[in-house]
């Protein structure tokens, strides 16, 4: 008999290792595997990669690193040299403490350099990583028997058929942001990739997106039906938002906190913000930049800087790159309203949320998840992200306007740590899985 809710059900989370950065679903993995063994499952979360980087206690650091980037690498490079190499010398190259030496050379690498790496990996036992595949499925055969591997992306898929036939579990996969990586690939990896992970998503038990949006995305790109996938909005260890504002400044600050990228839209809200600056408005207002700083994007946030030196107001813009939790906390707390602009396609929005846990409103293009997030939340409003001077006049509305602020911070924040916490969403998560098995 499979598990029921109030049974122990056995799983295995796989997530991939970023090097040296933070990443999104590093993050909402290791929150939701707390959450679901607090549930009173046993479940235990599998690096993959490199080991993980997080701003919270490390739930895998018990568990080995399994396709370490080395034996990955090489096994691409040179497929039949590589598996000849003792089995000791590779669980060697896939050691915590030499994978962690190597996560800043790793932060470096552009993903549209992967191409053909990726299809690999898709293609499962038919990739050059069937050595690294096999050891994986033997290791949670014998040391784990998981009644369900949960994938934290569709980029992991390629596992998915040699470990449910090796381990009899069921599987689950999360989407998000898979459209915005694979479609960086070059041609003819980017439609090999596609199509690969199109017949692998077929054969997954269970299948969840963050958002309605990017549930209906990903149903259009998958060729899935609708009911196919499943919609469990995310949620975040709220813990430390208690909602306390540092002292304030006579200047209002607008904030950023993403990626620091032209994805994100940051050089959408710099330009917004020197315009807000020059129409003199809101005086002396300040500007915040916080989030992840890759070094590919180093030269872009280098030349922001040089624009907003030449317009006169790069005194008046701090940057913040890669915090820490607190940091982080401590960053959003002392802002006004934080916008975050962003261009492409996004599935959530983490930084909203965390935004409106700490108590600041935010201001939204009315594009991919953030209606949804904002009409849920009550914290924010939202602009037509087409018509050229809609965020400068959204900015400098809501700048202007104490009450309104007041009123999107109490809504946002009442729901992010009623709605949007991580236990909510480990409950919606875990009844869909147990439903599925």
């Amino acid at each position: 008999m499979p598990p029921t809710n109030k049974e122990c059900l056995k799983m295995i989370q796989l997530t991939p290792g970023a090097g040296e950065m933070y990443c999104g679903n590093c993050l909402r993995d290791n929150a939701l595997v707390v959450a679901w063994n607090q549930l009173g499952h046993d479940v235990s979360m599998l690096p993959l990669y490199l080991p993980l980087t997080l701003d919270e206690p490390d739930q895998s650091e018990h568990i080995p690193v399994f396709f370490g980037g080395v034996n990955v690498f090489m096994s691409h490079k040179l497929p039949k040299l590589w598996r000849l190499i003792p089995h000791r010398l590779r669980r060697l190259l896939d050691a915590r403490s030499f994978l962690k030496s190597l996560g800043k050379r790793v932060s470096k690498t552009d993903p549209a350099q992967v191409g053909d790496l990726t299809v690999s990996m898709l293609k499962g036992e038919e990739g050059n990583q069937l050595r690294e595949l096999q050891e994986l499925a033997d290791w949670l055969q014998k040391e784990q028997k998981p009644d369900v591997i949960s994938f934290s992306n569709a980029l992991l898929l390629g596992m998915s058929s040699h470990l449910r036939k090796v381990t009899g579990a069921k599987t689950v996969c999360f989407l998000t942001g898979e459209d915005s990586f694979l479609d960086t690939l070059p041609e003819p990896h980017r439609t090999q990739a596609w199509n690969l992970v199109r017949d692998h998503v077929k054969q997954i038990d269970l299948l969840i997106a963050p958002s309605r949006y990017y549930a209906d995305l990903m149903t259009e790109r998958l060729g899935l039906p609708k009911e196919r996938i499943h919609v469990v909005h995310n949620g975040i260890n709220t813990a430390g938002f208690d909602g306390k504002r540092l002292p304030e400044d006579a200047a209002l600050t607008l904030g950023f906190f993403a990626r620091m990228c032209t994805a994100k839209g940051l050089d959408v809200l710099v330009d917004a913000f020197i315009e807000v600056r020059k129409r003199g408005n809101v005086p002396n207002l300040q500007l915040k930049i916080g989030g992840n700083l890759n070094p590919w994007n180093e030269p872009f946030v280098g030349e922001l800087k040089q624009k907003l030196e030449s317009a006169g107001f790069l005194q008046d813009v701090h940057f913040y790159p890669n915090v820490s939790r607190t940091e982080k906390i401590e960053f959003l707390q002392s802002l006004d309203v934080l916008s975050v602009p962003a261009v492409g396609n996004e599935p959530f929005g983490f930084y909203v949320i965390e935004a409106l846990a700490a108590g600041v409103p935010v201001v939204l293009p009315s594009r991919s998840a953030f209606p949804e997030l904002v009409e849920r939340s009550g914290g924010g409003v939202l602009y037509l992200p087409d018509e050229r001077l809609a965020l400068v006049e959204a900015l400098e509305a809501l700048l202007a306007d104490e009450a309104k602020r007041r009123e999107l911070s109490q809504s946002g924040r009442r729901n992010a740590l009623e709605y949007f916490c991580v236990e909510r969403a480990a409950r919606e998560s875990m009844d869909l899985i147990v439903s599925s098995i």
